[in-house]
């Protein structure tokens, strides 16, 4: 026997016959990769600029299951309501693969072909054996259990805004007219909020206060589309964060995990945490905007003079810098969702420097974002400055989702195994402080 073999022997045993105990595959790069599928299959379904958070909880649903089947197995971390344990020698990867597949077929049948050939592409670079099969087996498991636990919701169910126009209430806003996208939302029942109202902020600035005139005052200079006060920056800033921020979040959640190497168990947990919580941030949106129903910059600063603020001065011409998504202004969904993401993040990793960047499609331009609050101001004043909404509805937004996020991990997503201690979560909020009136 030669040094080195002798070496290779004394540190790690025998060398491996053709009847040894092969470690179940368990590569993470398969969460990201099934998060992709999942990404444009939404999209492809839904359409990829859908005014609604919608897009959100489909998300929420297909990490859930994935987490299960993943820690399932592992037992690194408590599953999401549910108490099933798999196969220890089983694959988690190749439970990841199927748990996935299975929640995506399942509501999104008309993709069924692309995603089966996704499916069985993935399983095929997966070595053949029992823990394959039961890895698979677990997976389908878990999925049914996430579609089983999702029953009856109150998706899609006929919910609908019926306040009468008045002064301070929404109506559908130029060009398109249209009506409120998605009301169900509001009632939708949260994956891991007791109710869609917990933590419903109080209501939006008096019409007959300063602060309302001031806020509305500072999107008709700020948010106008012709003749504004913003910087090429602030321009910028609004224009990067007026897509499908679904989207933009799945993106910066791979590049994430993949440059941090977290093992599949910490994929699967983050990617699960950040979605089910961006999930209740967008039900509790939707639930203040049926609630308060207040109505858009555009229709403010167009019927200005029925408020009874003299400070806010009418002016019919004026459009915003976007287009006004069909819905009320109060309170805001992206800064919601990114406050509840950030925050959940922040919960998961002890600190507030969450190393996430972010890329636009809008703008085609990167942005990386060391500290938290970072990204939550550029959110707040991105909704400003494309004219869409108040601050007093992003700020309120953001605060919410704080509040979704130390909820989540605070309630779930909590480690089982000493080598997995968490880190003390962080308690502050992610939001910034300066700046917010």
């Amino acid at each position: 026997m030669s040094l080195i073999l002798l070496l290779v022997t004394v540190l790690n045993g025998p060398p491996a016959s053709a009847g040894s105990h092969v470690p179940p595959a368990a590569d993470p790069a398969a969460i990201r990769e099934w998060n992709t599928i999942a990404t444009d299959t939404i999209s492809a379904n839904l359409g990829a600029t859908r005014p609604s958070g919608q897009v959100v909880i489909w998300h929420g649903f297909v990490s859930a299951a994935v987490y299960n089947a993943v820690v399932g197995i592992r037992g690194d971390y408590a599953p999401y309501k549910w108490r099933v344990r798999g196969p220890a020698g089983a694959s988690p990867e190749a439970a990841a693969v199927a748990a996935a597949h299975r929640v995506l077929v399942t509501y999104f049948p008309a993709s069924q072909a692309s995603l089966d050939a996704a499916y069985a592409e993935s399983l095929a670079r997966i070595p053949a054996g029992s823990a394959k099969t039961q890895g698979v087996a677990f997976g389908e498991r878990a999925a049914a259990h996430l579609i089983d636990l999702r029953e009856g919701d109150g998706r899609g169910a006929p919910v609908q805004f019926t306040t009468p126009p008045a002064p301070g209430v929404w109506r559908p806003t130029p060009p398109g007219h249209l009506p409120f996208i998605d009301p169900w939302l509001g009632r939708l029942r949260p994956m891991l909020l007791t109710d869609p109202a917990q933590f419903r902020p109080g209501p939006p600035p008096a019409l007959s206060s300063a602060r309302y005139a001031r806020e509305v005052n500072e999107v008709r200079t700020m948010g106008a589309r012709t003749g504004s006060s913003r910087t090429a920056f602030q321009t910028e800033t609004a224009l990067f964060f007026g897509g499908n921020l679904a989207v933009q979040v799945q993106a910066a959640l791979r590049d994430h995990t993949a440059r941090h190497r977290l093992g599949i168990a910490e994929t699967a947990r983050l990617f699960a945490a950040a979605n089910t919580s961006a999930t209740d941030a967008v039900v509790a949106s939707w639930d203040a905007k049926l609630h308060y129903g207040r109505w858009r910059p555009i229709t403010a600063i167009h019927l200005a003079h029925t408020d009874g603020n003299p400070a806010a001065a009418p002016d019919p011409q004026w459009q915003p810098l976007l287009v006004t998504p069909p819905h009320p202004d109060y309170l805001s969904g992206h800064a919601a969702v990114a406050g509840a993401v950030t925050q959940t993040l922040s919960g998961l990793l002890g600190t507030l420097r969450l190393d996430l960047t972010f890329f636009s499609e809008a703008t085609g331009t990167t942005r990386h974002y060391d500290h938290a609050h970072r990204l939550n101001e550029d959110m707040i004043n991105a909704r400003v400055w494309a004219g869409i909404h108040v601050r007093s509805a992003d700020v309120a937004g953001c605060r919410a989702g704080n509040r979704i996020g130390v909820w989540a991990v605070t309630h779930y997503f909590q480690p089982l195994r000493s080598s997995h201690a968490q880190a003390a979560p962080t308690a502050r909020p992610t939001c910034p402080q300066t700046g917010m009136r």
